[in-house]
């Protein structure tokens, strides 16, 4: 009997561990919230103001869409004056490109 319940827990810690991992954030949604949606918004289309004063385009614009990924990694590496600062020795190569893996998504 004893080790039917053992196994029934395990089987439930396994099940509530399996639901808490799908809700988690990407390390790319991580860093790009913490670094970069206060310019580019939450969902990749900054505010009017921001757009305005800084001319930062949405996701969605075509000049932006039709950066590559390579392009992407460059400018978010080392910065694109005189608005976008460059996170070289700030993240890690993986960081970076993991931002704007997640970037690209709202341009979809």
């Amino acid at each position: 009997m004893s080790k039917i319940i053992r196994m029934s827990s395990a089987l439930a810690a396994i099940i509530l561990l399996s639901g808490a991992v799908g809700f988690a954030q990407t390390s790319g949604e991580a860093t790009y919230k913490s670094k970069c949606a206060m310019c580019h918004g939450t969902q990749g289309t900054p505010s009017p103001a921001i757009s305005n004063s800084m001319g930062v385009k949405p996701a969605s614009d075509p000049s932006v869409k039709s950066l590559s990924e390579a392009q992407m990694i460059a400018i978010t590496t080392n910065g694109k004056p005189p608005h976008m600062p460059a996170y070289k020795g700030k993240l890690s190569d993986a960081e970076i490109k993991a931002s704007v893996d997640y970037f690209r998504t709202f341009a979809k």
